[in-house]
C-alpha cells in the first residue's frame, strides 16, 4: 500500500494549492479528485482572481492544474470511499476502484456540491444564465432584471446585492423568509426588489441563455412567466464529506470547523475550502485556504517525525 506524506482529498483551488505547496516543501503528495477544478468548472466568467481580469472557470482550472502537473503529485482519479486515522496517527483512505492508500497527514478540500432544483432546464443553462454564487456572477448581469431563489441569509444577502447593480430583482421563496432581521430590513429598503412569497421556481426557459422563468404561486398553483436575463439559486449547498471519521467536528451544516490554519480537532487532520466553516466561498479564498492547511501540516509532519 502506498504512503505519502500528505494526502489530499480534492481537487478544486483550496486542493490544488495544497498540493503545490506541500510538493514545494519536499513532501510526498497524492491528490484525489473525480473533477480537477471541482466548482470552477461550473463558472462561466471570472473576474476576481488576481492577476486574471477576465477567465473562464474551465481555462482557471486547466492552468491551475497544469502548474501543479509540473511537479511530482501523485493525481488519483477516483473517489474516497472512507476515510480513517489508526493507532499510530496514519490515515487509511480506501477508493471507489478498490484501491487503497496511506497517510502520514490528510487534508480534506472536496468543497461543496451545490443544492440543485432539479427542475427543467436548470442544468442546459448552468452557466449562461443559471448561477449559484451572486458574488461571483452578479456582475454580469448589470443592468438586467434577475431572480433569486431562496429564504435563507444568502438568499437575501444576494438579493440586496444585486439590487444594487441590477434594473429589478424577484426573490422567490418557498415559505418563509429565514435571515436575519436587519437584513430583512435592509432588503425592504429596496425599491427595485419584489418579493414573491409562496413561489416555487418551476422551470428555466431561453435560447443561447436564459430569457425567462416560469414560477408558480403555491397558495392557488397558478403560473406565470417572468422576464429575466439571470436566475440566482441560492438554497445551500451539500459539503462533501460522507467518508470523513464520525469524531471530526463539524456544524449544522455539515461543514468541517477548523480554525486559521486548517487544523481540525484531529491531530494530522487539515481542511481548507468551501467544505469548511469558511464564510466567504470564493475561489481566492479557498486557495489561500489551501496554502495554508499545507503548510500546517508541512510543520505538523515536522514535529511529528521528531
Amino acid at each position: 500500500m502506498d504512503t505519502y506524506d500528505v494526502v489530499i482529498i480534492g481537487g478544486g483551488p483550496a486542493g490544488l494549492n495544497a498540493a503545490l505547496y506541500a510538493v514545494r516543501k519536499e513532501l510526498s503528495v497524492a491528490l484525489i479528485s473525480t473533477d480537477i477544478g471541482g466548482q470552477m468548472l461550473l463558472t462561466g466568467e471570472i473576474e476576481n482572481y488576481l492577476g486574471f481580469p477576465s477567465i473562464s472557470g474551465f481555462e482557471l482550472a486547466d492552468k491551475m492544474e497544469a502548474h501543479v502537473r509540473a511537479y511530482p503529485v501523485k493525481m488519483i482519479a477516483a473517489g474516497v470511499k472512507t476515510l480513517e486515522k489508526d493507532g499510530n496517527g496514519v490515515f487509511h483512505v480506501s477508493l471507489d476502484d478498490g484501491n487503497h492508500l496511506q497517510g502520514k497527514s490528510c487534508i480534506v478540500t472536496a468543497g461543496k456540491k451545490s443544492r440543485t432544483l432539479d427542475i427543467p432546464g436548470e442544468k442546459e443553462y448552468t452557466g449562461r444564465g443559471v448561477s449559484y454564487c451572486a458574488t461571483c456572477d452578479g456582475p454580469f448581469y448589470r443592468g438586467k432584471t434577475v431572480a433569486v431563489v431562496g429564504g435563507g441569509d444568502s438568499a437575501v444577502q444576494a438579493a440586496i446585492e444585486l439590487s444594487m447593480i441590477c434594473e429589478k430583482v424577484y426573490l422567490l421563496v418557498r415559505s418563509r423568509i429565514r435571515a436575519a432581521e436587519i437584513v430583512v430590513k435592509r432588503l425592504k429598503e429596496r425599491d427595485n426588489v419584489e418579493i414573491l412569497m409562496k413561489y416555487i421556481l418551476v422551470s428555466v426557459q431561453g435560447d443561447k441563455k436564459i430569457t425567462s422563468i416560469i414560477v408558480r404561486n403555491q397558495n392557488d398553483q397558478s403560473e406565470k412567466e417572468l422576464s429575466i436575463g439571470g436566475v440566482f439559486i441560492e438554497v445551500g449547498g451539500i459539503p462533501n464529506n460522507s467518508y470523513l471519521p464520525g469524531d471530526v467536528h463539524t456544524n449544522d451544516g455539515g461543514e468541517i470547523i477548523t480554525d486559521k490554519e486548517g487544523k481540525t480537532n484531529i491531530a494530522g487532520l487539515f481542511a481548507a475550502g468551501d467544505v469548511t466553516d469558511c464564510k466567504n466561498k470564493q475561489i481566492i479564498i479557498a486557495a489561500g485556504e489551501g496554502a495554508a492547511a499545507a503548510l500546517a501540516a508541512h510543520e505538523y509532519l515536522l514535529r511529528h517525525e521528531e
